[in-house]
């Protein structure tokens, strides 16, 4: 066990910080679910060493003798038993604690959003309609064609919708479905809602880096779910107010209000 617990401490001290699997989060939002996620991982690590040393250590200890000897036997240990009933409940009571602080945050949205984004979600689309913070529509659409040619190209490809959010602000996201429920998923968001008919789901991003970030939908709706691609571009805030300004001029000169 010293010699496991001096291995892995070499390990891990000569890499970053792990991730488990999951990406660090690209907004303030998937930052605190990817602590969640971390903070998970590490207490089941915690739970399985504990569990994997007494196995084994019970298999070591209590190995069959040459003069098969067999172990004391005793029918009870009332302060063991009070441990490991007790201490599984205050983990899972602490981990309890932490995802419904973790998803309050997730979910808490601000009343003075800087930009509101209706996402819709269709078969087999997405269109983004931008407002104003205060809710005045701006005029600028993104949206790609009903029924798409399967291009198989990559989610960032142009063919394909593309969000634009500025960073370090708080863009509100309106989101619905106009025929079957859509799963609107953003990987390196560590986010991901349902788009529902009849339903609207309300949502916060604060983009905390710039980049471009692809996204899919994740629930099954038909022939071209697979197609159902779009990507997430994440500029500067004066390099966001230029492209919204360049499509309000060019949506109103093209006269229909949104573009493929």
């Amino acid at each position: 066990m010293p010699l496991a617990i001096l291995g892995g401490a070499i390990l891990l001290g000569g890499c970053n910080a792990p991730t488990f699997g999951a990406f660090r989060g690209a907004t303030t939002q998937g930052r605190d679910e990817f602590k969640l996620w971390v903070g998970f991982v590490i207490a089941g690590l915690a739970v399985a060493a504990l569990v994997w040393g007494l196995i084994f250590w019970t298999v070591l200890r209590h190995r069959r003798k040459s003069n098969d000897e067999i172990p004391r036997q005793f029918h009870e240990n009332v302060p063991l038993e009070i441990l490991y009933t007790t201490l599984p409940v205050v983990i899972v009571g602490v981990l309890f604690y932490f995802t419904v602080v973790t998803e309050n945050e997730v979910d808490a949205v601000s009343s003075h959003p800087a930009e509101i984004v209706h996402v819709l979600g269709y078969r087999w689309g997405w269109q983004f309609t931008y407002d104003a913070g205060d809710g005045r529509s701006q005029g600028v659409q993104v949206a790609t064609t009903a029924q798409p040619a399967l291009l198989a190209q990559p989610a960032t490809s142009k063919e394909y919708p593309q969000l634009v959010l500025p960073v370090g602000e708080t863009v509100r996201i309106v989101l619905t479905s106009a025929d079957v429920v859509h799963g609107f998923y953003i990987p390196e968001f560590n986010f991901s809602r349902y788009a529902q008919p009849g339903v609207t789901n309300l949502f916060d991003f604060n983009p905390t880096r710039t980049g471009v970030f692809r996204g899919q939908c994740s629930e099954f709706c038909g022939l071209y779910h697979a197609e159902m691609l779009f990507s997430v571009r994440v500029v500067s805030d004066s390099a966001f107010q230029h492209w919204l300004s360049a499509e309000q001029v060019h949506q109103a000169q093209a006269g229909t209000g949104a573009t493929s």
